[in-house]
């Protein structure tokens, strides 16, 4: 029998180990014991990936989301060979444009003020599929996850996230296998994004999920779970 393989998983911006809640579990039993990294105390990719490769196992399978995956490219980059499969769900490798890198001072100048509850009420429209905007369940975990996270973190992470690389050159050099999931109405990380970075890496595999927005793992937490639990499995 093999030796289990351990999982990392690293969040989005503002999101918390919540974010996985439904997939660690199946995970921890299919594969091996899970970590969900911090990702809140540096604000540089560069320094974020350092900090969580200092404390990773030294072989594991990896998931980014969102921010998770812009981190984890930045990861197989500092540790091609400590990765043994990679998954990046909903996220891109694009750099930010300029109308982007404004929104997002806008949002660190709300955090600056503590207004989180009002940063996601501008984002929540962009997060989840139409049919879930009136779930109060999964806002509820939404807003849990700001607070977890808390105005300084989410400070350092949208500078993070201004000041990452355009990571598209780099995707014909990954040899990690990679499994790519997207929401089929992710807003913010689209389709066609996540499109791209497949089309990139060689012999990767992508996943849409239907009805499914940019937080796939809390929408259509089954599906995402067995994608996960059968690539790493």
């Amino acid at each position: 029998m093999a030796a289990p393989v351990p999982v990392l998983m690293v969040p989005g911006l503002a999101c918390s180990p919540r974010l996985f809640a439904a997939q660690i579990p199946a995970l921890w039993q299919a594969s091996g014991p899970v970590t969900v990294a911090n990702h809140t105390t540096a604000d540089t990719l560069s320094d974020i990936a350092a900090s969580i490769l200092a404390h990773a196992p030294p072989r594991f399978h990896l998931v980014g989301l969102s921010m998770g995956g812009y981190i984890s490219l930045e990861i197989v980059r500092q540790a091609p060979e400590r990765i043994a499969k990679l998954a990046l769900l909903d996220t891109t490798a694009r750099p930010d444009l300029p109308e982007q890198t404004e929104r997002r001072r806008k949002l660190i100048a709300l955090a600056e003020e503590g207004k989180l509850t009002a940063i996601n009420d501008l984002l929540w429209p962009l997060l989840v599929h139409e049919q879930h905007q009136n779930d109060k369940t999964l806002r509820a975990i939404i807003d849990a996850m700001m607070t977890e996270t808390g105005a300084p973190a989410f400070i350092r992470q949208q500078h993070a996230i201004i000041d990452r690389p355009d990571s598209r050159p780099f995707l014909p050099s990954l040899r990690v296998q990679t499994l790519v999931i997207v929401g089929d109405s992710d807003k913010v990380a689209t389709p066609a994004m996540n499109e791209e970075i497949a089309s990139g890496i060689a012999r990767a595999r992508l996943e849409t999920v239907r009805e499914s927005g940019h937080m796939s793992t809390l929408e259509q937490p089954a599906v995402v779970t067995k994608l996960l639990v059968d690539w790493f499995g």
